[in-house]
């Protein structure tokens, strides 16, 4: 990962968990940055940009209106993440991963690939993957933990991929779901307030 953004700086990170924070298709890190001070201060978050050029913002890999992708532009962009992680994880006692609309794709891919490597998982107003390489290779020992945020009439994400996204969710993950109507494809306060309880619950207690 060429840029990174941290929430604090490398003398105070030692031994504190990780949440590495992925942004959505056609913007930037600076999407996560903003939401650092709304999340539980124990921890170190790490706002990640997209290594493909979207017009003047970044993206992780190309998507058209109905979310089709090249899966191998979804692995490259994985293996990239997952390379970044590995040269910083010892520093901290676990590793969660935070991801707002195509983030939430990586995020949710980054587990099916080491479902053993993550604390928690968030995704927010995004989607899972329809992958059969990906499902065929995924195994879970036991559900992880999933927080799923979205107003149901978000405008953004494709009906089929939500209603994928759903049952994808409940069939693997250990799932807290929460919808905020009239959010639109943002994300809130009273959303993150949620978030936060919930990474406080099952990565800090």
């Amino acid at each position: 990962m060429e840029t990174v953004v941290w929430s604090r700086p490398e003398n105070e990170r030692a031994g504190t968990p990780l949440l590495v924070m992925m942004h959505g298709y056609g913007t930037d890190e600076q999407r996560m940055v903003n939401l650092f001070p709304q999340l539980p201060k124990e921890f170190t978050c790490a706002a990640l940009r997209g290594p493909v050029a979207i017009g003047d913002h970044y993206g992780w890999f190309l998507l058209d209106y109905f979310l089709a992708n090249d899966f191998a532009d979804v692995i490259t962009a994985t293996n990239k993440v997952f390379a970044w992680i590995d040269s910083v994880k010892r520093n901290h006692s676990s590793v969660s991963l935070l991801g707002y609309s195509q983030g939430m794709a990586m995020a949710s891919t980054l587990l099916r690939l080491r479902p053993e490597g993550f604390k928690a998982t968030v995704g927010l107003s995004g989607f899972v993957l329809e992958n059969d390489l990906l499902a065929l290779s995924e195994s879970f020992d036991s559900p992880p933990p999933f927080f799923w945020g979205r107003d149901k009439a978000d405008p953004v994400i494709f009906r089929d991929a939500i209603e994928h996204t759903e049952e994808w969710l409940n069939k693997n993950m250990a799932l807290t779901s929460r919808t905020y109507p009239g959010m639109g494809h943002r994300i809130e306060a009273r959303e993150m307030a949620d978030v936060s309880a919930f990474l406080r619950f099952y990565v800090l207690r």
